[in-house]
């Protein structure tokens, strides 16, 4: 896995606005390359707001969105119109205003499917493997980029400390039970499926997350830390603000252009 990269932001507001422009950039490369792109997005505070800075941004029609496809790494199990749902959270801030394909939007299963959440996780991981490519050497699309928001737990997508999901080595996507934050059941994607991207990007900004930083970056085990297992094949960068970067020591930080 590759070797986190610490990119520090003034604020928050700068921080979302520099992600933003950030992954416009990275979408333009990868379809210029490739044709199309997979991104995986993270829900939360900071990744909602991300993505309408995206929105609010002259550089979105740079995009061809036509070859985007759009993948959560968790959500919330509730009802497909409940305001928890991460996916409800993406629409209202960027999706619903840029010209996607429907069918290259894959939201993971709400509980209007009538599915208990194992077998709709098992769902999930079956579309996953639908669209995954054989250069990908994986069951899963080899992300272009995994956008993961960091708790001041540690925890990534769904995945807890020291929670079951955390232990999970084999399959890709896994139902959660018990979350300690609510809601208690989840959906989220595990260890295999992160660390199968080509590049993850770890965001977060407050001083509430400074000593989840500290320990995303130590040599704390994933299972106990599971920011500390958030790593790409080809790239990793963690993007925070000042309050967030408090506890990182000097050497390993950049400070990001403004």
């Amino acid at each position: 896995m590759s070797t986190p990269e610490v990119l520090v932001h003034r604020d928050a507001a700068t921080l979302a606005d520099a992600i933003a422009a950030r992954l416009v950039t990275k979408l333009v490369e990868v379809q210029a390359d490739r044709g199309r792109v997979h991104v995986c997005l993270t829900g939360g505070t900071l990744g909602v707001a991300l993505l309408a800075a995206l929105n609010g941004s002259p550089s979105r029609d740079s995009v061809d969105w036509s070859t985007v496809h759009v993948w959560w790494g968790d959500e919330r199990y509730v009802a497909a119109d409940s305001d928890d749902r991460n996916e409800k959270q993406a629409r209202e801030a960027l999706l619903d205003h840029v010209p996607l394909v429907a069918a290259n939007v894959h939201p993971m299963p709400s509980t209007d499917s009538g599915l208990d959440v194992e077998t709709a996780a098992a769902r999930y991981a079956d579309e996953l493997r639908r669209a995954s490519r054989p250069d990908d050497h994986a069951e899963v699309p080899s992300f272009d980029v995994t956008l993961l928001g960091v708790g001041p737990d540690a925890h990534i997508n769904s995945l807890f400390p020291q929670q079951p999901a955390a232990h999970e080595t084999e399959r890709w996507v896994v139902g959660v039970h018990g979350s300690p934050k609510p809601p208690p059941t989840r959906i989220t994607m595990t260890f295999p499926a992160v660390q199968a991207s080509q590049e993850v990007w770890i965001v977060g900004d407050g001083e509430s997350k400074a000593s989840a930083f500290r320990l995303a970056l130590s040599d704390a085990g994933q299972v106990q830390v599971p920011a500390a297992g958030a790593r790409g094949r080809e790239r990793t960068l963690v993007l925070i603000d000042e309050a967030a970067a408090a506890l990182l020591p000097p050497e390993i930080r950049r400070i990001a252009s403004p």
